[in-house]
């Protein structure tokens, strides 16, 4: 399948062929220059190569950094240089108009504020073979994750990945025994209570232990290998996770809030995942496919990217 090479404009996302001085519709210098203040021809404005820094987020502290500012307000670190010139990459076709773009908030290369415009019907993601690749991401896997559009929707589907897709949570979702939800660095999973193992062996033997008390679920933590962590069997309906004052705490996570998350159960029987209000949000890993709308944050490995609406 041939694909059609160009830069999309940075102001009104027109494609433009490779080797365009200027943008063909609203006259936007497209040239690779360092100044803030080249003058477009046409429109007589100047380009703003610190457009790309409204989505930067300081390394040193995870506060973001507004537009035009050189240095984060919160703790006074500097906006890497490499920053400045950040243009919109084009990926696809001209099959459909763009209708939404990915902007990268933190990763692994140091790109954080690069905008993917989802200008095609697909967008793969993945290490190797894909049209917004994660090649030094080893929790990414080749082909990872697929966005692609269904009718004015923008859908993302899990493409088998070993590590999955976590989506941010905006409000209580279900989630049941076996799923996957992230707080801070930490991974972990909901469990059913095992089946009573307490009988006597064959010959009415019992086996001497540590008394049991009764418990509706566990939450597991889930360790880098995929080992079991931390595990905690619920007393009550409910477990909470945090930094400390919590069922389970996680002192040293940078990442984690005091009171992040809690998992509840309900009188029905069912789960509900709860985020507590928490700085850095609560992901939980999705199943298939997931809808996604404007502001929606996701994980795929340790790329964390944001869902922007364009149209």
């Amino acid at each position: 399948m041939e694909h059609d090479i160009g830069i999309a404009c940075g102001r009104c996302d027109t494609f433009n062929p490779m080797g365009a001085a200027f943008c063909s519709s609203c006259g936007n210098d497209l040239s690779f220059r360092a100044s803030a203040k080249a003058a477009s021809p046409a429109a007589g404005v100047s380009e703003d190569p610190m457009e790309q820094n409204r989505y930067y987020v300081c390394k040193e502290c995870s506060s973001p950094v507004p537009p035009g500012h050189k240095f984060c307000g919160a703790c006074g670190a500097t906006v890497p240089d490499e920053l400045l010139d950040k243009k919109v990459e084009f990926f696809g076709t001209m099959q459909a108009p763009g209708k939404a773009r990915l902007i990268l908030i933190r990763g692994t290369d140091g790109a954080d504020g690069l905008s993917y415009l989802l200008q095609g019907t697909e967008h793969v993601t993945g290490r190797t073979n894909a049209q917004i690749p994660f090649p030094n991401d080893p929790f990414v896997s080749d082909r990872h994750a697929n966005f692609i559009y269904r009718g004015d929707k923008l859908v993302v589907r899990d493409e088998g990945s070993l590590n999955g897709v976590f989506v941010r949570v905006r409000q209580p979702v279900p989630i049941a025994p076996g799923d996957q939800f992230l707080c801070g660095e930490q991974v972990f999973r909901l469990d059913a209570t095992p089946k009573d193992t307490s009988g006597p062996d064959p010959d009415q033997t019992y086996f001497y232990s540590s008394p049991k008390r009764p418990s509706p679920f566990r939450i597991v933590q889930v360790l880098r290998g995929g080992g079991d962590g931390m595990v905690y069997c619920a007393r009550d309906t409910s477990v909470q996770i945090g930094r400390e004052d919590n069922e389970m705490n996680f002192p040293d996570d940078i990442y984690m809030s005091g009171r992040h998350a809690k998992v509840e159960l309900s009188p029905d029987g069912t789960y509900a995942l709860h985020d507590l209000g928490s700085r850095n949000g609560t992901y939980v890993r999705m199943r298939g496919e997931r809808e996604l709308a404007h502001g929606d944050y996701l994980f795929l490995g340790q790329q964390l990217l944001r869902v922007e609406q364009t149209a």
